[in-house]
């Protein structure tokens, strides 16, 4: 569904895309946090975040997993969310640093659960990172029930999903 979609933002433009599983991230462990209370930070993490920082737009592509996003993504999430790259504080709030205007979240679902129900949880906690880091717009394409349909069924909402991601990318 993405391909299509990012294909027509490269159009406008430099498109650079990371596929989470290549990284081969480990869960993120207390010691991490530690050494980021110290200063230290990766350089893959330092440059990631860097990355979502200076980014114009940021298209994400991900299957519902286990109610949410698979946990390599959060992961990657976490990593990128560094104090004073992605997000800063006054003292009184945090405040996002990032350049980026939208998001655009491309999903599948095996079960029958639309974006905004509560056993969806993909979205609210996306749309809280993305607030977190100044990122106001946040566009979901979604489809549902992957697990139960039939082929052809399957193939008209991957369709429609390419559509629907199309038109938002006119404006993106």
């Amino acid at each position: 569904i993405a391909d299509p979609i990012v294909e027509k933002l490269s159009s406008r433009y430099e498109v650079e895309t990371l596929t989470i599983n290549d990284l081969n991230l480990a869960p993120v462990q207390i010691d991490e946090y530690s050494r980021r209370k110290d200063g230290i930070v990766s350089d893959e993490a330092l440059c990631w975040a860097n990355k979502i920082k200076n980014a114009d737009r940021i298209v994400i592509a991900a299957p519902f997993w286990d109610m949410s996003i698979p946990a390599s993504l959060k992961t990657f999430f976490e990593l990128c969310s560094l104090f004073h790259v992605t997000f800063d504080s006054d003292d009184k709030t945090c405040y996002g640093l990032c350049k980026a205007e939208n998001v655009m979240f491309i999903t599948t679902r095996g079960m029958k659960i639309k974006t905004g129900e509560p056993l969806e949880q993909a979205t609210p906690y996306l749309k809280a990172l993305f607030w977190l880091w100044g990122i106001k717009g946040f566009e979901v394409v979604a489809r549902e029930n992957f697990d139960y349909l039939p082929a052809e069924k399957i193939e008209e909402e991957i369709s429609s999903a390419i559509e629907e991601g199309l038109k938002i990318a006119e404006t993106f």
